[in-house]
């Protein structure tokens, strides 16, 4: 079992992550541009990185889970970039949620130097992700996904092996789409009951009981239900901005891949167009 853990990314989800490492008995490096959650993972056992190219010397699996595209090739192959620090025979998971393309740059790059690649996105949020309960979407070689399977089963309940690289990440997005289709039904038909005159409350006993409202939807409905004053507070436009820019950027990458898999995507469309409504952020551009 690999011990040496080194992780890149400590936002919401990758801090989460990563902050499972060190208690479960792993040798976590990690890092992360803001020094905020390296000290505060430092604390809990982690040793601080300060450098991609560090973090890759220390690890014998490398955890990505960066916002986007160029920030997973920028970690990997950028100047002092991790890559350039790691062993032969060492392996890297990729957690963010980028292009299937990218996955397989990535991996051929990774190849040449003698390391082994695997997409392992996570579906879940951050509380599966604090108490290691995420579902890992895994594309790879079979025998690289088994060299990690201790770490992916630290950080998620269950290890789904999807099928060849990049697998993971079309799978991803796949779940992706239906998350962001399904935030746009909420949202409206909840505007609706209550343009319409009725108890809220009533939609909401309603939609559960025939089972169209699990506990993720529910959860987002709160934002939906939030007073207009709290709703334009600067910390919940902050935070549904950052959302917003997510949910354009996966379904971006949705359409991507529909277009190159010869389908259309009509609702990721018009879905993709609306998120700042959906997620209440404050910006006239957007509506």
């Amino acid at each position: 079992m690999a011990t040496r853990i080194g992780f890149i990314g400590l936002g919401d989800m990758g801090g989460a992550m990563a902050g499972i490492l060190a208690p479960n008995g792993f040798d976590a490096c990690v890092y992360d541009l803001n020094p905020v959650p390296v000290q505060e993972l430092a604390e809990g056992g982690a040793t601080a990185g300060t450098s991609c190219r560090q973090v890759g010397e220390h690890a014998e699996v490398l955890s990505i889970c960066v916002p986007a595209d160029a920030h997973v090739e920028a970690v990997l192959l950028g100047e002092g970039g991790a890559l350039d620090g790691m062993a032969e025979g060492s392996i890297i998971l990729i957690h963010s949620t980028v292009q299937p393309d990218t996955i397989e740059k990535m991996e051929a790059a990774a190849r040449a130097r003698g390391i082994g690649l695997i997409d392992a996105c996570v579906t879940g949020g951050r509380a599966a992700a604090e108490t290691g309960d995420l579902t890992m979407l895994v594309g790879g070689e079979e025998a690289l996904v088994e060299q990690a399977r201790p770490v992916l089963e630290a950080y998620g309940k269950s290890v789904m092996h999807a099928g060849p690289l990049g697998s993971g990440a079309k799978l991803k997005l796949a779940v992706n789409l239906l998350t962001y289709v399904n935030w746009a039904a909420i949202a409206e038909s909840y505007r609706l009951a209550k343009a319409s005159g009725l108890d809220t409350n009533a939609f909401v006993e309603a939609v559960k009981s025939n089972g169209q409202l699990s506990q993720m939807q529910q959860r987002f409905l709160s934002s939906i239900e939030m007073p207009p004053e709290a709703a334009a507070s600067d910390g919940f436009q902050d935070f549904v901005r950052l959302q917003m820019h997510t949910a354009e950027k996966d379904l971006a990458h949705a359409l991507e891949l529909g277009r190159k898999s010869g389908i259309a995507l009509p609702a990721a469309g018009l879905v993709a167009q609306d998120m700042a409504r959906i997620y209440r952020v404050i910006d006239d551009g957007r509506r």
